[in-house]
């Protein structure tokens, strides 16, 4: 059976640090025999087929790959097709937040860094809210985003043991998991 697979880099293309051409990662990625290969946006997004069979852990063997082809060095943190619709589906903001670039989508790397972010979400953000799912933490940042104490405490406790994304870039994430003919 092949799966559908999402790869969040950390840090890609912020600035000048850390440059990574889209085309590059794409040819990474089939030369790996990843195939129905795309990416979204400059930022590190990109969405994969595992074929039926493939061994080790994609978001290793990627990680690996592109410090080798290209020097860069940036976390991977991967997701599955039904995460990615999981995360789109149950959106505990969709009645409030209705800027999709504002509700910012912390998906952690590992999925037992959720306890650090449950003593954060217990306190009063003010305008702010944050509810904790299973493999990623929706933060609602009416005002701003780069000026958010939410964000930044998230931040400092999940390091670059976490990415993020907006909410309108996790629902593109989604529609590119469902259309396989992507090239």
């Amino acid at each position: 059976m092949r799966h559908r697979h999402v790869a969040l880099f950390r840090g890609i293309n912020v600035g000048k640090a850390k440059r990574l051409a889209m085309a590059d990662l794409r040819t990474i990625a089939a030369d790996l025999g990843y195939c129905d290969v795309a990416t979204l946006l400059n930022s590190g997004n990109l969405v994969f087929t595992e074929p039926a069979g493939a061994k080790g852990d994609p978001a290793a063997r990627i990680e690996k790959a592109v410090v080798a082809q290209t020097g860069v060095t940036s976390r991977v943190t991967l997701l599955s097709g039904d995460e990615v619709a999981d995360i789109v589906g149950k959106n505990p903001f969709a009645k409030i937040a209705t800027d999709h670039s504002r509700l910012m989508i912390m998906v952690l790397t590992d999925a037992k860094d959720r306890a650090k972010l449950a003593a954060v979400a217990k306190q009063d953000w003010g305008r702010e809210k944050i509810v904790v799912g299973p493999r990623a933490a929706y933060v609602w940042c009416p005002d701003s985003i780069l000026e958010s104490p939410l964000l930044k405490a998230l931040g400092k406790l999940v390091g670059d043991g976490a990415t993020t994304r907006n909410f309108a870039t996790m629902t593109k994430l989604h529609a590119l998991c469902a259309d396989r003919s992507v090239p």
